[in-house]
């Protein structure tokens, strides 16, 4: 967190550690020391404490300590960095006693600090500054007029607004030709007379042109009011369409608008039916439908999802935010990166290997150096090497996430011939020749070659509710034992890096994955090209 304690047996010794050590740099950084405070509320009252604002870019915290020394104790001293770590021209002291503090602003405030005037005073919080500058607001007397015509100078805008009170100034602004900008500020001398001028003027019409009259901002108030603004209105609009908001993708190009709203009529009344289009007016493949009640949305998801339109399977789900897409997606980057799977090493994709599946040969003598995930290289023996695999097909996917024992006969293992085969939808089939070679285990191997039928059975467990009985762990797991097959049907040699690639995803698009071989082909192509890439770099 950037701070830490030292505690020392003696006083005396933490008061050299302080005057001996205090701003010396510590791997290049500055550091600064002072005593522990364990009463909070010394530090929350601010009595002695000051800021200075307009220091010179020279002055670092040990200089500002120095300057401000003579006057008393100082608890703590820092001059404000940017990301750079260069100073932001303020700073602050904090005094022991809040007549140091006085004593240090009677005698600095307007004083020169490196040919530079300075200015010293009492620290006020953000919660009082932020307050103190709503009543200052309540009480202006400044106004912004825009939208003026070209022709309007300044006597002609004094006269505009002289009829609601005494005016200090008014000023249209020009550029450097000297042409009026269409905007300028007239200030009253009384807070009443302005409010008066702004309810009179604003949006009225003068020479053509409805005027904009408001209370004079600075840019900082400004950026920071429509910054607020935009926070709202997005919170409001996220809490109005929370649950309500569906993600379409992976639809034909012909599908618009209207048909997408006709689609997904049927399950409530829809707000807004709307096809992502690019530039030049070409579908993107997805969309947003959005509902009125969160039940109907719901209802639309269990039904549309993995609904055919056209000739492609539909992906259905609740919208989420770019940026809570983003987190999702680098929590689950970082939750793999420090997790080995199963001792192997990483070439810039993840590996899996299910249960019952050994690794492509020559897999471990990539002339590439070893990137092991996790802090340290696997001990040996702690994960299965390739010899320790089992025959493919030799055991079927668990439907109760119990492991059978591993076989002690390492030449069960290995077995090129058994890579699995399609056996119907979201289903494979062992080779019948790793059957044979697996007859010590007769209960296996005649799961092993149970029919399609069977497999196709135990496959369509593999849903959503089942999963959701599942530990995180394990879904991934079965997942993967589903998926590895089918993947290595279309690209046997890196199938282990494509589906630990494909792992990263939702349960829910990889279940459509397992389900629709036309999307699960498209994904491995798009995992390829990844690969590609990679191994051109």
């Amino acid at each position: 967190l950037g701070y830490a304690y030292v505690n020392f047996h003696n006083h005396s010794d933490g008061e050299r550690a302080l005057e001996a050590l205090n701003y010396t740099e510590i791997k290049d950084r500055a550091c600064r020391i002072m005593w522990s405070q364990r009463d909070p509320s010394l530090r929350k009252d601010g009595s002695g404490n000051i800021f200075i604002k307009n220091l010179d870019p020279s002055i670092d915290n040990k200089a500002l300590h120095d300057t401000f020394a003579a006057f008393g104790n100082i608890l703590s001293c820092k001059v404000a960095p940017n990301e750079n770590g260069e100073s932001l021209g303020y700073g602050y002291v904090h005094y022991e006693t809040r007549e140091a503090a006085d004593l240090a602003i009677e005698n600095v405030n307007g004083m020169l600090l490196n040919d530079t005037k300075v200015f010293v005073g009492h620290h006020v919080s953000r919660h009082e500054r932020q307050k103190r500058m709503a009543e200052q607001r309540s009480q202006f007397t400044n106004l912004y007029v825009k939208f003026l015509a070209p022709e309007i100078d300044d006597a002609e805008l004094d006269t505009m607004f002289s009829k609601y009170g005494e005016i200090t100034s008014a000023i249209v602004q020009r550029d450097e030709e000297d042409v009026s900008r269409g905007f300028g500020f007239v200030n009253f001398k009384d807070h009443e007379d302005a409010s008066k001028a702004l309810d009179g003027l604003h949006e009225s019409e003068y020479k053509g042109q409805t005027l904009f009259v408001s209370r004079a901002q600075k840019k900082a108030e400004r950026n920071e009011e429509l910054r607020s603004q935009y926070e709202q209105s997005r919170n409001e609009k996220l809490s109005k369409y929370q649950g309500v908001n569906l993600y379409v993708k992976n639809f034909e190009d012909d599908v618009d608008d209207d048909k997408l709203r006709q689609e997904f009529a049927p399950y409530g009344v829809i707000t807004s039916a709307k096809v992502m289009r690019d530039e030049k007016g070409q579908s993107r493949g997805f969309g947003f439908v959005c509902f009125t009640a969160p039940d109907e949305a719901s209802k639309a998801i269990a039904e549309m999802n993995n609904r055919i339109l056209g000739n492609k399977p539909l992906y259905v789900a609740l919208a989420q935010r770019r940026d809570q897409r983003r987190q999702q997606i680098e929590a689950t980057k970082r939750q793999w990166q420090g997790v080995p799977q199963m001792g192997a090493p990483v070439f810039g994709a993840p590996i899996y290997y299910p249960p019952g599946y050994a690794p492509p040969r020559g897999m471990y003598q990539n002339p590439r150096p070893v990137r092991w995930q996790g802090a340290q290289a696997p001990i040996p023996g702690q994960y299965p090497m390739p010899s320790q695999y089992p025959a493919p097909g030799q055991y079927p996917v668990p439907s109760n996430g119990v492991r059978p024992a591993r076989p002690r006969n390492s030449r069960q293992a290995g077995n090129r011939g058994g890579y699995a085969a399609r056996g119907g939808r979201g289903g494979y089939r062992g080779n019948s020749r790793t059957a044979q070679q697996t007859s010590a285990q007769p209960q296996e191997a005649s799961q092993a070659d149970a029919p399609a039928a069977d497999v196709e059975q135990s496959a369509s467990v593999l849903t959503a509710a089942s999963l959701a009985s599942m530990e995180p762990e394990e879904q991934k797991q079965v997942l993967g034992e589903a998926l590895y097959p089918l993947i290595a049907a279309l690209e046997e040699e890196a199938a282990p890096k494509i589906t630990g690639m494909l792992l990263e995803m939702d349960n829910g698009e990889l279940l459509h994955l397992i389900e629709n071989p036309e999307a699960l082909k498209a994904k491995v192509v798009e995992a390829i090209e990844v690969l590609k890439e990679e191994t051109t770099e």
